[in-house]
């Protein structure tokens, strides 16, 4: 870690805001990278996007295999902390589980450049699939439940098997540009209506 991150003094908070908002905005930029470069995309440009120096960069992230991990761990946190915060901020729940499901269909995508190195025989990918689960099926579940308890959606559909008919529906979206899986995850979701449940605007 860089000393200057971990010192004392009245300029050490502001420093490891600094160091903060850079790894976040380093993170954003090698997702937007391997989405349109692959996992291979030079680190000159994700630093040109993060708009940081390649130091700051092998900084933070001192191998590729580091930095690929950072970028799978960071958007299955974001992911799983938007859930309680659309629940609560959506008109409906199952509002709040179609809004969840666009971001899960975007993690997934990145997650799909990533496949081939994921199950590479790199000891830091160990367990990153098992993290995934722990992290998101309760998420997933929550919404599901809301929006079953609301009368919205059937309440049949366990969170497990709707991610994994998710999932499926995104593999196009890794040789074909032109793939909407979001309108296909969409479609999935609205599927699940209740009978009796509202229709989606």
């Amino acid at each position: 870690m860089n000393q200057s991150d971990e010192g004392d003094g009245p300029t050490a908070p502001a420093q490891r805001k600094d160091a903060r908002r850079n790894k976040e905005t380093l993170l954003e930029a090698a997702a937007a990278a391997f989405i349109a470069s692959g996992v291979d995309a030079p680190v000159r440009d994700i630093a040109s996007r993060a708009d940081v120096g390649l130091g700051t960069l092998y900084r933070h992230f001192p191998t590729r295999a580091d930095l690929i991990i950072g970028v799978y761990r960071h958007q299955v946190e974001a992911c799983a902390e938007a859930g309680p915060a659309l629940l609560a901020a959506a008109p409906t729940p199952h509002t709040a589980l179609r809004q969840w499901i666009d971001l899960f269909v975007d993690f997934l995508v990145t997650k799909h450049g990533l496949a081939a190195v994921l199950h590479s025989d790199h000891s830091g990918f160990e367990g990153l699939h098992a993290y995934f689960l722990d992290r998101l099926l309760p998420v997933c579940a929550q919404l599901l439940d809301a929006s079953a308890t609301a009368g919205e959606i059937r309440a049949d559909i366990d969170a497990l098997t709707l991610m994994r008919g998710v999932g499926n529906l995104c593999i196009g979206a890794e040789t074909d540009p032109d793939y909407h899986a979001r309108r296909l995850a969409g479609i999935l979701v609205d599927g699940l209506r209740h009978p009796t449940g509202r229709t989606r605007p």
